[in-house]
């Protein structure tokens, strides 16, 4: 899932290999990734049809490439982490999907032509990656002309809002790097060669001990999530709104989708 250039490229990939291989089963078992309201908005921005070629970036155990499959012609999922691969490979194998593939490798460098599909997508990504506008550039390269490069992603409201939101993901996820605005995002896409894209929003809500449960925080780590959470109650500064749900803690990360055409 991380994608750089530069000495530190190792250091931050084995961080992702390590944390993804272990969450590699709760992750794929987690019902939150397959939330209706986001699936639904997803595909509608996406439209896919069955001459569609379909991408997935850092697919993880390829809950939406194997969702995109009944709609497209043919559907690849690549990730960076072997054991994800594994977990959708299996996934694929359960729902008797036969029009998909799966890669390993890093999304700084795809292993494609350019212009080698339809529609290039990524979820839940961008805030692992360390450059992400060079990966949004490789998405681009090999989506085709005439065709869409969709990222969703969590966002931040404020700078404020991002730095206190990246300090409780990191403590929860160290391979966690940077929130983007919407401002970065849109960015982004321009330098990318991509149309101005369209948007979507939504709120992935979480119970926090569940959560932490399928996370793998430094040790330590677990106690200042709690209390960042619990002083935030009700509260605005993380951008997780936790609210209490009688002896539960819930809160939920803020979702953005972005859909630009590629001209």
């Amino acid at each position: 899932m991380s994608q750089f250039a530069g000495r530190n490229t190792a250091t931050h990939n084995d961080r992702i290999i390590d944390q993804f291989t272990r969450q590699a089963v709760p992750f794929a078992q987690k019902h939150e990734h397959s939330n209706e309201q986001a699936m639904n908005l997803t595909l509608d921005l996406l439209a896919l049809a069955k001459s569609d070629r379909v991408l997935d970036v850092a697919c993880g155990p390829g809950l939406m490439t194997c969702a995109f499959a009944p709609l497209a012609g043919w559907v690849t999922g690549i990730d960076l982490t072997p054991a994800m691969i594994e977990q959708a490979r299996r996934r694929a194998i359960e729902q008797n999907l036969t029009n998909v593939s799966w890669d390993i490798g890093d999304g700084s460098a795809l292993p494609f032509a350019d212009g080698s599909f339809s529609v290039v997508f990524s979820r839940y990504a961008f805030h692992h990656l360390q450059d992400p506008a060079r990966v949004l550039t490789e998405m681009a390269r090999v989506c085709a002309p005439g065709g869409r490069v969709v990222v969703a992603d969590v966002y931040a409201i404020s700078e404020a809002q991002g730095a206190a939101f990246d300090q409780v993901e990191t403590w929860r996820d160290p391979s966690h790097v940077r929130t983007l605005s919407f401002d970065e995002l849109r960015a982004m896409f321009r330098q990318a060669g991509l149309e101005a894209p369209r948007e979507a929003t939504y709120r992935l809500e979480m119970e926090l001990e569940a959560q932490l449960r399928a996370s793998f925080p430094n040790p330590g780590d677990e106690a200042r999530i709690r209390a960042a959470m619990v002083a935030d109650v009700d509260g605005e500064l993380t951008g997780f709104n936790p609210r209490r749900a009688g002896n539960e803690i819930r809160f939920s990360y803020p979702v953005v989708i972005m859909a630009g055409g590629k001209p």
